[in-house]
């Protein structure tokens, strides 16, 4: 789901889509990721999508992946879009990429540039674009605030409760599913949730489980 008067509609969105395969870098409809870019290919692959239609699929490296170029990939991610970019004296680029759409990816292309490219499948996620801000989850709400409370607290995990509170829920659920420190197969079950009210029941679950381990001892803000 995006509003920018420049994104992409979703009629127009492209067949294939350049993979950037980052561990802990997780971008959703409606959020944004920054990113530092260094890495030759991947420094080729944002010059590419900057000259085409600024779009870069993000998608998670399974647990224990292989090494080098041929790490497993999950075969679900979203497409952020480049809206903000600015170049180092040192020759890295610095962008910023806003969640538009999630993808399945049907086949892997040959890496022309260095970079992993595949043909993508953008209906399962249709929703992504039909999705409105608000809560489309009513009754959830004061229910996920609560647990999210007893999970801060049980983590030592810090946040600026007054930011969360104005958020509306999609937003505040889309934002979790990034952010939150929880493993990579916990992670994409939130991203492979096609409705909000999915991805909400999944969170709740999430949340009431981390709450019964073992607490951690480190302080965190998020």
């Amino acid at each position: 789901m995006t509003t920018e008067n420049f994104a992409t509609r979703y009629e127009n969105l492209p067949n294939t889509l350049p993979l950037f395969p980052l561990p802990n870098a997780v971008v959703m409809p409606g959020c944004q990721l920054p990113l530092n870019i260094f890495e030759p290919r991947y420094l080729n692959m944002v010059q590419d999508a900057l000259r085409a239609d600024r779009l870069i699929g993000m998608v998670q490296p399974e647990p224990d992946p292989t090494d080098g170029d041929d790490v497993v990939i999950y075969r679900t991610g979203t497409a952020g879009r480049i809206t903000f970019f600015n170049e180092t004296d040192d020759g890295r680029l610095l962008i910023v990429l806003t969640g538009v759409c999630r993808f399945d990816i049907v086949e892997e292309l040959p890496a022309l540039r260095g970079y992993r490219e595949a043909q993508v499948d953008w209906n399962r996620f249709r929703l992504d674009y039909d999705e409105t801000a608000g809560d489309p989850m009513p009754g959830n709400r004061q229910q996920l605030m609560n647990l999210l409370k007893t999970y801060f607290a049980h983590k030592h995990m810090e946040t600026d409760w007054s930011a969360v509170d104005k958020m509306d829920t999609l937003a505040l659920v889309n934002r979790l599913t990034c952010a939150l420190p929880i493993e990579p197969v916990e992670r994409q079950l939130l991203i492979e949730a096609v409705s909000p009210e999915t991805r909400m029941s999944s969170l709740l679950t999430l949340l009431r489980y981390e709450t019964l381990q073992t607490p951690s001892v480190s302080t965190q803000r998020h």
